[in-house]
């Protein structure tokens, strides 16, 4: 009898198990998106740690309050991706594959975007960037802006 009741889980301790997960897991996700779209916040620990242990929380209550497994995911989604829809170094990658895709190699693209991120700076501060910006009439003018800055920049580096 003891070796079965040893068996037995203590559903508290099975509980902060799975919230431990469910913070580990919004950080991770975090992390990876970071790491693609917007490297320059992929090593800010402390920005990672609040905004994912925020969509934990977030999908935590939603669940707590009787709501499905679906609208907590997308709650703490939103939570989780506030203000990184819109990314300068994707927008930088687009650039470079569709306007320069002879000089720079597609596989190259990505470790460039991240050196043109801080030549390119001055271009987005003149755009009110928000998470829908990509919609927004005033993209088209930055993405000119930006293959103009990057024309120059390479002819700079004599590329």
């Amino acid at each position: 009898m003891r070796a079965e009741i040893s068996k037995i889980k203590n559903p508290t301790i099975m509980n902060k198990n799975i919230e431990t997960l469910e913070l580990s897991y919004y950080r991770l996700t975090l992390q990876s998106f970071l790491s693609e779209s917007h490297p320059e916040l992929a090593n800010d620990a402390e920005f990672i740690a609040s905004r994912g242990d925020l969509a934990a929380q977030t999908y935590s209550q939603t669940i707590e309050d009787g709501h499905s497994h679906n609208r907590a995911e997308a709650l703490a989604s939103e939570v989780l991706y506030k203000g990184l829809y819109f990314s300068k170094h994707d927008t930088i990658v687009n650039v470079l594959w569709n306007e320069f895709n002879l000089e720079v190699p597609q596989g190259s693209a990505k470790n460039l975007a991240q050196i043109l991120l801080s030549f390119c700076e001055d271009v987005f501060a003149k755009y009110p960037i928000s998470d829908e910006f990509a919609y927004e009439p005033e993209f088209n003018q930055l993405y000119t802006e930006l293959t103009g800055t990057i024309v120059i920049w390479m002819e700079e580096h004599e590329l």
